[in-house]
């Protein structure tokens, strides 16, 4: 019975282990897929990853201001980061990946940050169409 409880914690643990690391990993793989083309060059002046010093007044933004304007397209970004398919939580996930290898750290949102981040986006689209 000893032996079926440990394999039971360690299966646990592995599958706790797997789906966090399966979350962080999305982050990367959404950054190659759609940031890197940018923020791996500098194209239009986006700041690289990694280039700590570009990406520190962006980041005490914080991370809902910065997260809903990228998602709705600011300076020279587009919306999305080009991706029309790209839901919020793929993109912050992908904004939290290259923070966090820019001088940030931040944590993948949860519920309550992607609540903020979804109201802070519908006052950003307002303010963008009153101009």
């Amino acid at each position: 019975m000893k032996l079926k409880s440990t394999v039971f914690l360690l299966s646990s643990f592995l599958g706790i282990f797997l789906v966090g690391s399966a979350h962080a990993q999305s982050g990367e793989n959404t950054y190659k897929q759609v940031c890197a083309s940018c923020h791996g060059a500098g194209v239009l002046n986006a700041p690289k990853l990694g280039d700590k010093a570009k990406w520190a007044p962006l980041i005490a933004e914080g991370q809902v201001i910065l997260t809903a304007h990228g998602y709705v397209g600011v300076r020279s970004m587009p919306a999305k980061g080009g991706n029309p398919n790209l839901s919020i939580e793929g993109f912050a996930d992908a904004l939290v990946y290259m923070v966090n290898n820019s001088g940030g750290n931040w944590k993948s949102p949860n519920a309550q940050t992607i609540a903020a981040i979804n109201k802070e986006v519908e006052a950003r689209k307002a303010g963008l169409n009153k101009k």
